[in-house]
C-alpha cells in the first residue's frame, strides 16, 4: 500500500463503528472496517490516484471518484455505500488532519456564497438551464422541482406534489383577484395552480432562461395570460407590492451574505395585513457548509440553512414568525420518487449529456435522499406576516378539509413540448427582449 493508501485506510478506520465497509485498494490490498452488522459494503479502487484524491479532499474524493468510475461499487449499490458513509460521519466525522479543510471552506462560505444579481444569475443558469429533456426524465408532469408533500404513503408524485402546492396556497389564505409575487416560480406550476384554483394574479420571477420560457409558453396555452405574469428578472428588482410572497425551494440559492437582504424584501414588497410563505431547504444542525462536490457541480453558490440563520435574519427585518413546519422526510421520499424514475432513463440521460453526467446526477439525487433520511437536512416552512394577528389564532385553516390533488396546468407532454418552429422561433423572441 502507498502512503496515500495508508492515509485513507486510516480515514475510514477512523470513521467506520456501524455497518461493513469492504475496500479492496489499487495494489490488491483488502481491508475490512467496522462492526460487521448489515449487509457489506464493497469497493474496488480501479484508480491509483483515488487514494490522494480522497485524503486531499473526502467530499470531492468520493464524488468525482463515482464519476468518473476510478472505484466500483458491488452491485452499483451507491444508496447503501452513501448511507454507510452518512450515518457514520454524523457519528464520528474525520479524522484530525482533515479538520483543517472544514475549517477553511466554512471561513470562506462568505465569498462562495456572495451573490450579487450577475452572480446569481450564472448560478442559476448553472443548473436550471440545462436541456428541458432531462427534467423530463424524473419530474412530474407539472415539473415541480421541490419537496412534494405526502399526506399518505401510498401518493403517487403527481398527487403529491399537488398536495404541496394546495397545503402552501392554504397557509396563504389566497382570495380571488389577491396578487401574489412567486420568487423563483421555477416552470410555473405554482403560479398556474394559484390562478387557476383560486383566482389569484400571479406575478412569477425566476433568473433561468429556460424556465422564463417554457413557463410563459405554459401560461399562454392555459388561456390564463390576464392572470399570470412570468419575468426574467431578480426579485431584488420588483418594485410592486403584494398581498402575498411565495417562494419555494428558492431560499437555498440566496447566500448567507444576503438573508437580511432577502427578507427586507419581503417585508417591503408585502402589503401591510400579507402573508408571505417561505419554503427550503434547512438542517437540524449548527450552521456549517455546503459539500464541495455540491458546489462544483450541482448548485454553486447554494446553501441550506440552519433555523437559526434564518431566524435570525427574519428578526432583524421586523418580520413575525407566524407559523414554522418542518417537514422531514416528505423530502427523502421525493427524491426516492426521481431517483426510480431517473434510473428506468439512464440512457436516455446519457443520450442527452454522456455516461459521466449521468453518473454524476444518480450520485446527486442518492446522495440527497440519503442526506435527508440520516444527514440531518429538513424542509423548513415559515410563514411571515407583518404583525402577529396577521395570520388566524390557530392551525385549523390550513387542515379544514382533505388536499385533493387536481390535474396538472399545461403539463409538459410531448404535444405541448413541440408546438412548432413558429412557437419555438417566437419564444427565443421573448427571451431574448426579457433579457435585455
Amino acid at each position: 500500500m502507498t502512503l496515500w493508501d495508508r492515509m485513507m485506510d486510516q480515514i475510514v478506520r477512523h470513521m467506520m463503528h456501524r455497518g461493513v465497509l469492504e475496500i479492496t485498494y489499487h495494489d490488491g490490498t483488502t481491508r475490512l472496517y467496522g462492526d460487521g452488522t448489515g449487509k457489506p459494503v464493497r469497493i474496488q479502487i480501479k484508480s491509483p490516484d483515488l487514494s490522494r484524491h480522497i485524503v486531499m479532499n473526502p467530499d470531492m474524493g468520493v464524488g468525482e471518484g463515482y464519476m468518473n468510475g476510478d472505484f466500483t461499487i458491488e452491485d452499483d449499490d451507491l444508496p447503501n455505500f452513501l448511507k454507510t458513509l452518512i450515518l457514520n460521519l454524523n457519528r464520528e466525522g474525520l479524522p484530525w488532519f482533515e479538520k483543517p479543510l472544514n475549517i477553511l471552506q466554512f471561513l470562506g462560505r462568505s465569498l462562495s456564497q456572495f451573490n450579487p444579481v450577475n452572480r446569481a444569475q450564472q448560478n442559476v443558469a448553472h443548473h436550471y438551464d440545462l436541456s428541458g429533456k432531462l427534467y423530463d426524465l424524473f419530474l412530474d408532469e407539472d415539473r415541480q422541482y421541490s419537496c412534494a408533500y405526502f399526506t399518505r404513503p401510498d401518493m403517487t408524485l403527481e398527487e403529491a406534489q399537488s398536495a404541496k402546492k394546495h397545503h402552501i396556497a392554504r397557509k396563504l389564505r389566497i382570495e380571488p383577484g389577491m396578487t401574489v409575487l412567486d420568487i423563483g416560480c421555477g416552470w410555473g406550476g405554482m403560479a398556474l395552480t394559484l390562478a387557476r384554483d383560486y383566482g389569484a394574479k400571479v406575478v412569477g420571477v425566476t433568473l433561468s432562461r429556460e424556465q422564463f420560457g417554457l413557463a410563459r409558453r405554459r401560461v399562454k396555452e392555459a388561456g390564463l395570460e390576464h392572470l399570470v405574469d412570468i419575468r426574467l428578472t431578480d426579485y431584488r428588482k420588483v418594485e410592486e407590492k403584494f398581498d402575498r410572497i411565495v417562494s419555494v425551494g428558492m431560499f437555498e440559492h440566496v447566500g448567507v451574505p444576503h438573508y437580511r437582504e432577502y427578507f427586507r424584501h419581503v417585508r417591503q414588497m408585502l402589503n401591510p395585513e400579507g402573508i408571505s410563505l417561505i419554503h427550503f431547504i434547512g438542517r437540524v444542525t449548527p450552521p456549517g457548509t455546503t459539500s464541495n462536490w455540491i458546489t462544483k457541480y450541482i448548485f454553486p453558490g447554494g446553501y441550506c440553512p440552519a433555523m437559526s440563520e434564518s431566524s435570525a435574519a427574519i428578526e432583524h427585518e421586523n418580520l413575525v414568525v407566524s407559523d414554522l413546519e418542518v417537514w422531514r422526510n416528505h423530502y427523502a421520499e421525493t427524491l426516492l420518487h426521481w431517483r426510480k424514475r431517473f434510473e428506468a432513463n439512464e440512457a436516455r440521460a446519457a443520450g442527452i449529456y454522456d455516461e459521466t453526467f449521468t453518473r454524476m446526477w444518480r450520485y446527486y439525487l442518492i446522495a440527497s435522499e440519503m442526506t435527508f433520511r440520516y444527514g440531518g437536512q429538513v424542509v423548513f416552512q415559515y410563514q411571515l406576516t407583518h404583525k402577529v394577528e396577521d395570520a388566524p389564532l390557530t392551525r385549523d385553516y390550513m387542515y379544514d378539509a382533505p388536499i385533493e390533488p387536481t390535474r396538472a396546468v399545461a403539463p409538459f407532454t410531448a404535444a405541448a413540448m413541440q408546438n412548432g418552429q413558429a412557437q419555438d422561433a417566437e419564444l427565443r423572441e421573448e427571451v431574448r427582449h426579457a433579457a435585455e
